[in-house]
């Protein structure tokens, strides 16, 4: 029988013709610009010779770093009214409780045109008026402090009132009133005991209460 023919030839291995692969197209790159390579070296150069650059800073905000005045009242009261603010106010306002603190800037003169507290004043014990406060100032007890500097245009019913400023309105002290020699008052006074130093001026009517006598 003739000899049977192979169906695959195995080549040997071999390398392929570099002639026969196709080149890729070699895209031409632009030259570099000599005058930019120049100034952008000049550019480092100058900044390696003048140093870090310092970073920016914000301008600080100076609106809250201010010198807060006196408050106007001192002393713990409870306060019903209206109160302009000039200045910065921190803490909480809530329905459950309330802690705030309030700093005003410094007046522009003497006293403000405008009543710093313009309302109701209730307290117990103590409480100095340093500012302007126009209203009504009520204590069952308490003693009633009124600075020189300090302006009072409301109706006093109190305990003990000292008084070393300018009141506008009647004052009632069940116990005594004191004016010292800057008090200027303009209204009337019902007090069982009062004291006026030299100097203070007085424009009302006095009238003197009766001794609450206990009966027994």
């Amino acid at each position: 029988m003739p000899a049977t023919k192979t169906a695959l030839i195995v080549e040997p291995n071999r390398k392929p013709d570099v002639k026969s692969l196709p080149i890729p197209a070699v895209t031409k790159m632009p030259a570099p610009d000599s005058r930019r390579m120049s100034s952008a070296v000049s550019a480092i150069d100058e900044g390696r010779r003048r140093g870090p650059v310092p970073s920016q800073s914000r301008p600080r905000d100076n609106s809250f770093s201010f010198q807060a005045r006196v408050p106007v009242i001192t002393g713990e009261a409870t306060y019903r009214g209206l109160l302009p603010i000039d200045g910065v106010i921190s803490g909480q306002l809530g329905a459950s409780g309330s802690a705030m603190t309030i700093k005003q800037r410094p007046r522009s003169g003497p006293l403000e045109s405008v009543p710093e507290l313009n309302g109701e004043i209730s307290f117990k014990d103590m409480l100095r008026v340093n500012g302007y406060i126009a209203g009504k100032v009520f204590s069952f007890n308490g003693t009633l402090i009124i600075d020189g500097e300090a302006r009072v245009d409301a109706a006093i019913d109190v305990a003990v009132a000292v008084i070393s400023g300018t009141v506008n309105g009647d004052v009632i002290a069940h116990q005594r009133v004191e004016l010292g020699p800057c008090a200027v008052i303009n209204g009337n006074i019902s007090t069982r005991s009062i004291a006026m130093k030299p100097g203070a001026i007085f424009t009302g009517d006095c009238r003197m209460l009766k001794n609450e006598t206990v009966s027994e």
